[in-house]
């Protein structure tokens, strides 16, 4: 029997995120195996999870991975765990458009596991009955197991909210308390290695406020569903490097592991520090090029990309990625040399250009079939008159004009981050192979 719980909100800014980290906090230093997961496509709350649970966070989308891939990536991480902790993404019914899809309830009915609500009742008490009764109600296939109360103002605020609310037992009640927050900035929170923060305390404190042990019946509640076949492993007979380092930090756990299961061994380098590994393809994911763009300008790895490029290796790059592998990227009136792998231009911008679910299909200049992912950046790439773009978009904004997929030789960037439930890693991982051998 597989023990889990899903942490869900009302809405964005209930403290979801640092409710959910103190108790994986608190759960782990009663010693306990805890496996976390994270609704949507964030890579950034993921990197919290890892560094306190000591196990990789991984990501459960309805959209990207659909139904199965969901089921599959749970059942294959949810074994030999004491519990597992999933945490929400907006509110507990927000999916993509108008519809469940993505949402954290879709998640929920998927995996049947039980919800607990976390509800922010600064400035009010009973009617936060009425918002649970609503959420209880709206859909009866997902299960409100319980309800944690944030924001109390008093002992006596958090009790008359309980005496309201008669039917689901409320779990926790947590005081205002500003020091339990996480900072943040324009791409989202910071990531968990470039804060120290204290998840001791964290831990207390919900320790203090939370009843951890009836969480942890509730999570007992979790019921069987019929999970996909698992994948089996190739024998690794090539080498991808991915670039990861404070530059290069997004990336799903299963996008490693589709690689290896291809039969690609997986070598992590720093554009940073120079790197140049040994290998037979590149992969570079999304992040924060902007914070380190005169280290990457005078980078060996970044003065070495364009002739490998040239060569044939098989290169694959992210927002971030598309961005480094660009001729260059201008920020702030300054322009910085790049890989100059595509053949295009980066320019940081100061409103955001795209924010959501994209969709696009292969049309066989580099790859083939349908690729689902989601998109998020504050540039805009501009690609000479002869470029040429793999992806036509169904949904999302892409480079331009409703494509996306930059390529050149064997050479792809996107501003999609594609998730490997859709992305083909097989056909990328062949590449490699053929350009190993040729």
């Amino acid at each position: 029997m597989t023990n889990a719980v899903l942490l869900a909100g009302t809405n964005s800014g209930v403290g979801k995120t640092t409710v959910s980290m103190g108790i994986m906090a608190a759960l782990k230093r009663r010693e306990m195996i805890v496996q976390p997961f994270k609704v949507g496509p964030d890579y950034i709350d993921p990197t919290y999870h890892t560094a306190i649970c000591g196990k990789p966070s991984r990501n459960l989308d309805t959209y990207m991975m659909q139904v199965d891939g969901v089921r599959n990536t749970f059942s294959k991480h949810s074994e030999n765990t004491d519990i597992n902790i999933v945490e929400g993404v907006m509110g507990l019914f927000d999916g993509m458009d108008a519809t469940e899809i993505a949402s954290s309830a879709h998640v929920a009915k998927s995996l049947k596991i039980p919800v607990i609500l976390i509800v922010n009742v600064h400035g009010m008490s009973r009617s936060a009955a009425a918002i649970v009764k609503g959420f209880s109600q709206f859909d009866p296939d997902v299960k409100i197991a319980g309800v944690i109360l944030n924001k109390v103002g008093s002992p006596k605020h958090a009790q008359m909210i309980i005496d309201s609310i008669p039917d689901i037992p409320v779990v926790g009640t947590l005081p205002r308390n500003k020091d339990v927050t996480v900072p943040s900035r324009h791409l989202g929170l910071y990531m968990a290695n470039e804060l120290d923060f204290d998840t001791e305390s964290l831990a207390a404190f919900i320790e203090e406020n939370i009843d951890l042990d009836a969480i942890i019946e509730l999570s007992k509640t979790t019921q069987d569903y019929e999970a996909p076949e698992k994948e089996e492993e190739l024998e690794a007979d090539l080498k991808i490097g991915i670039a990861y380092d404070s530059a290069f930090c997004f990336y799903y756990q299963d996008m490693f592991e589709a690689f290896k299961n291809a039969g690609a061994e997986v070598e992590f380098f720093s554009p940073i520090k120079g790197e140049i590994p040994d290998v037979d393809g590149f992969y570079f994911g999304g992040g924060y090029p902007e914070l380190y763009i005169s280290e990457l300008e005078k980078s060996k790895t970044t003065k070495a990309l364009k002739d490998l490029a040239a060569e044939g290796m098989p290169m694959y790059g992210e927002c971030g990625g598309l961005q480094y592998m660009s001729s260059s990227y201008e920020i702030e009136g300054t322009v910085y040399k790049m890989a100059n792998v595509l053949p295009a231009e980066t320019v940081q911008t100061k409103k955001l250009q795209a924010l959501g679910y994209t969709e696009g299909v292969a049309n066989g200049n580099f790859i083939k079939g349908p690729i689902r992912g989601h998109e998020f950046h504050y540039s805009a790439t501009y690609c000479d008159n002869d470029a040429k773009l793999a992806y036509d978009m169904k949904r999302g904004k892409g480079i331009l004009d409703g494509k996306d997929g930059l390529t050149e030789h064997n050479a792809l960037a996107s501003y999609t981050h594609a998730h490997p439930a859709s992305f083909p890693v097989k056909s990328f991982v062949e590449k490699c192979r053929e350009y190993k051998h040729s």
